[in-house]
């Protein structure tokens, strides 16, 4: 493709996620290149990277545009993307938009005129609000300044920074040593994670999926911060776990490799699909113990029998995904206040449903893939105020009984799990470890039917 095809391509992409704000932007990008599949693989990276980018500092692109008068638009953020990231002076920018084939329209007398008052500057400016410069929506900065404190800016910028591909080594099929040396045959090259022990970090983006070693089910793409909240639910061989918000399954494998297939797993989600996506992977993965049942009305019976059996269950509650912005930029923009208020009181009711499978000793991990006190912090503590069956364990105790090691001083500082970017290198993630107080007569989870696996064997 030429220059200007590949701006024509990010225009068209850009206008699409923005018109399809009801989809992730992945999935639209995934259908977009599929419906064009003449456009070449690194002509698909370069123009997937602009848009990723354009989505990353759109609140500032915007900024830009209302204070020179020009309507935004897809068209008109690609433009200013031009001017005041990438650089060009809008003579450079006039040839790229020639209207040639597969080339953008030329340019408007009115937009010529419009883009002269951005030519020469860069994209930062001193009237830029706070929010503004950290490119998210007014309504959510108080929120990070909650969560963060003075570090909030910074945290925010962290989530700005294209995320690496992390893999997960499946224990049920290869060790970490091994699944390193088939990556490297791959010419994949990988180094150990900073904190989980079956993590393997590719040290430049790479597609792993094609390769033997991801078809053969040695390893799964999952961010490092996930692979530590499987980790904090601490399911050994023999424990019967719910995963209650399965999802596509992602945690549900790797609680099931902790178990060493023995014992059982029972993957739930009130979206039937999802589940059914599960099933190829677990195929992929060797894990025989998974049952999977979807949440609705012909599962309450069977959810009602099955109270205070379970020795570990797994809360992944819907959330407003701003931990994973750095993947996901579009949530910026498409995070609405309602949304937030929507999801507070469906958080607390799953929360509270899945609290009643816990046995009584065992433990109950709620987790989110969000960084916004009113989901985590403020969720336990309510949760706690109404069943004082409960207490917290404080995840350093957590982490040293699950990985056999002590937690690292920026992991284990206080009672719950709180990832960012900024700190860890991985999205971010809350997590709350909680335990079921023994009855009269102390009910210790069930024993495992085998020895737990030595460490560093365990996911």
């Amino acid at each position: 493709m030429t220059p200007g095809a590949r701006v024509d391509a990010t225009i068209e992409l850009l206008d699409e996620i923005v018109s399809r704000s009801d989809r992730p932007a992945d999935l639209v990008a995934n259908a977009f290149f599929r419906a064009r599949r003449f456009i070449g693989s690194g002509d698909r990276r370069a123009v997937s990277e602009r848009v990723w980018g354009i989505l990353r500092r759109h609140g500032q692109l915007r900024w830009w545009l209302e204070r020179a008068g020009i309507p935004v638009s897809a068209r008109a953020i690609v433009l200013a993307d031009l001017l005041l990231v990438e650089g060009l002076r809008l003579e450079e920018v006039d040839r790229l938009f020639d209207g040639g084939r597969y080339r953008p329209a030329p340019l408007t007398d009115d937009e010529a005129a419009a883009l002269r008052r951005l030519d020469g500057h860069t994209l930062p400016h001193p009237e830029q609000p706070d929010w503004v410069r950290l490119n998210v929506q007014e309504w959510v900065a108080p929120h990070f300044q909650e969560a963060y404190g003075e570090a909030w800016g910074r945290e925010i910028a962290a989530l700005e920074t294209p995320p690496p591909v992390d893999l997960r080594v499946n224990r049920l099929k290869a060790t970490v040593a091994e699944a390193r040396a088939e990556l490297a045959r791959e010419g994949i090259e990988t180094e150990p994670m900073r904190y989980a022990r079956d993590g393997l970090r590719l040290k430049r983006r790479l597609s792993v999926v094609a390769g033997d070693a991801f078809q053969n089910g040695l390893v799964e793409v999952q961010d490092e911060g996930s692979q530590l909240v499987a980790a904090l639910v601490d399911a050994r061989p023999g424990y019967q776990v719910m995963d209650y918000c399965a999802g596509a399954g992602g945690k549900t494998l790797a609680i099931a490799a902790g178990m060493d297939n023995k014992g059982r797993v029972v993957a739930m989600d009130v979206l039937e699909s999802r589940l059914d996506r599960s099933a190829q992977r677990l195929r992929r993965a060797g894990a025989h113990n998974v049952e999977r049942r979807a949440i609705g009305p012909d599962s309450r019976k069977w959810l009602k029998r099955q109270a205070g059996s379970f020795d570990r269950v797994l809360v992944d509650a819907p959330c407003t995904g701003t931990g994973t912005w750095r993947r996901n930029p579009d949530g910026r923009w498409t995070l609405t206040p309602r949304d937030l208020e929507e999801l507070v009181p469906k958080q607390a009711e799953i929360l509270e449903a899945a609290s009643r499978l816990v046995a009584p000793g065992g433990g109950l991990v709620y987790a989110t893939c969000s960084v916004l006190p009113a989901e985590n912090e403020r969720q336990i503590e309510g949760f706690l105020e109404r069943h004082p069956e409960f207490e917290a364990v404080p995840v350093g105790q957590v982490w040293e009984q699950a990985m056999g090691r002590e937690a690292p001083a920026e992991i284990g500082g206080g009672p719950w799990l709180r990832l960012s970017p900024l700190r860890h290198g991985t999205d971010g993630f809350f997590a709350a470890c909680l335990r079921r107080k023994a009855a009269d007569k102390p009910a210790e989870p069930a024993d495992p039917v085998a020895e737990a696996p030595p460490e560093g064997e365990a996911a």
